[in-house]
């Protein structure tokens, strides 16, 4: 058996080394292809990977609605009537909803985009002061890198704790001092300091999401007398539901509970992590198929290239397999050796390429890496998956491309054969 493997291996390594440049040529254009597919597909992916990093840390299945002034009149309402929501309506809509695995109120002292002046002593700055729940993390992710975030005995006890971005921290606290335990002061109101956090992400969002203050959204009723009116709704989408479905669900749900018209276009808006991420999937998947579309037309070029070639050897190899026929070589065993040839040389051209490709992707992330952002385009990657794909597509073009060349092979007859000068 090792004997008839070895047999085997050398006739396939002749291919080769028969005619060298010959060979090098025509498996130039199925490395060459599937380079490209490599490359173009991994292209496509790091693009994908820096568009949804600049997408901000939410997370992919998260959604924000909120209140305006409506512009149509209802149920004896005139129209123009600003709308507000509160932790009563937050209820009634985690309990009535089926599109939505968590509502998250969340208010913000001064408003959207407001910021406030903290103290510390003689340290001050402007920051973003918010109310919100313990589950909040789940909508917006951040790392807790000291201490713990909010929980349900702080919003019970409405307990005067906080938690602070790291930008917090470094403004009014001396370098290696401990934040924990110590108090800041909001709008007179003292606070006792219970953790600290990064925001996840790079982007610019995520800077601002750093000079953040988190309360208690019970706590923040009472300290702000705001009543527990709500500034906007934090929430998940259940997995499997459709972004904008969900939206919709959940617009009409706001305005049956806060009787506004069921047409209003202008009373609720909204906006979706999840609609985003939905439609940049579709445009991504897109782009990586049309990648392996003319990929795969490039390999297919080369493949052809290689048929050509293998009918010329053919063609020269003649009396070679007249020899072989009259010896008493069967009409399987002369196709298992030309489609071995073809397979041969073609998915070692093949693997060049993708070795070649694989390598300059894992080349460019590392250069990416090392020079800090990369800005919309980020970690140029391809999957196991894709690999296998486009491997499998090799081989089934691999088998086309020996077939005429091996009935080719079939129809020389060997007494013509043995006549011929090749």
């Amino acid at each position: 058996m090792m004997g008839l493997d070895r047999d085997r291996l050398v006739e396939l390594v002749q291919v080769v080394v028969r005619n060298p440049l010959r060979a090098f040529l025509s498996a130039l254009g199925v490395g060459w292809g599937l380079f490209m597919i490599i490359i173009t597909v991994g292209a496509a992916r790091g693009l994908e990977n820096g568009v949804k990093a600049d997408m901000g840390s939410d997370v992919s299945n998260s959604m924000f609605a909120w209140t305006m002034s409506t512009s149509m009149p209802y149920k004896g309402y005139q129209r123009g009537r600003y709308v507000e929501m509160d932790i009563d309506d937050v209820h009634w809509i985690q309990a009535n909803t089926q599109h939505l695995d968590l509502v998250c109120p969340e208010v913000q002292l001064g408003g959207y985009r407001g910021t406030n002046n903290v103290t510390r002593g003689k340290q001050s700055g402007a920051f973003d002061v918010h109310g919100a729940i313990a589950e909040y993390p789940q909508v917006k992710p951040m790392n807790i890198t000291e201490g713990r975030f909010l929980n349900e005995g702080d919003l019970a006890g409405e307990r005067k704790v906080c938690v602070i971005g790291s930008r917090v921290k470094d403004i009014l606290f001396e370098m290696g001092e401990e934040p924990l335990g110590e108090t800041v002061q909001i709008q007179g109101v003292i606070f006792r300091v219970v953790g600290v956090y990064t925001p996840k992400g790079n982007d610019e969002d995520a800077q601002n999401e750093a000079e953040s203050i988190y309360i208690p959204f019970s706590t923040f009723a009472k300290a702000f007398n705001t009543r527990g009116r709500v500034g906007w709704l934090s929430m998940l989408i259940k997995d499997g539901v459709d972004a904008e479905e969900a939206e919709e669900a959940t617009k009409q749900l706001i305005k049956a509970r806060l009787s506004i018209h069921p047409d209003d276009p202008r009373a609720i808006g909204a906006w979706s992590m999840a609609e985003e991420f939905q439609k940049a999937e579709l445009l991504f998947s897109g782009m990586r198929l049309i990648s392996l579309l003319f990929g795969s037309l490039a390999l297919l070029a080369g493949v052809i290239g290689i048929t050509n070639i293998m009918l010329i050897s053919i063609k020269e190899r003649t009396k070679e397999l007249g020899i072989r026929r009259s010896l008493g070589a069967t009409p399987v065993r002369i196709l298992q050796q030309i489609i071995g040839e073809t397979l041969f040389l073609t998915l070692l051209a093949g693997l060049c390429g993708l070795v070649l490709g694989v390598g300059l992707l894992e080349a460019v992330d590392g250069y990416l890496e090392s020079g800090g952002d990369a800005g919309v385009f980020r970690h140029p990657e391809i999957d196991f998956g894709t690999i296998l794909t486009v491997l499998c597509i090799l081989l089934g073009m691999s088998i086309f491309a020996g077939v005429l060349p091996a009935m080719r092979a079939l129809a020389i007859k060997p007494v013509e054969a043995l006549r011929s000068e090749g």
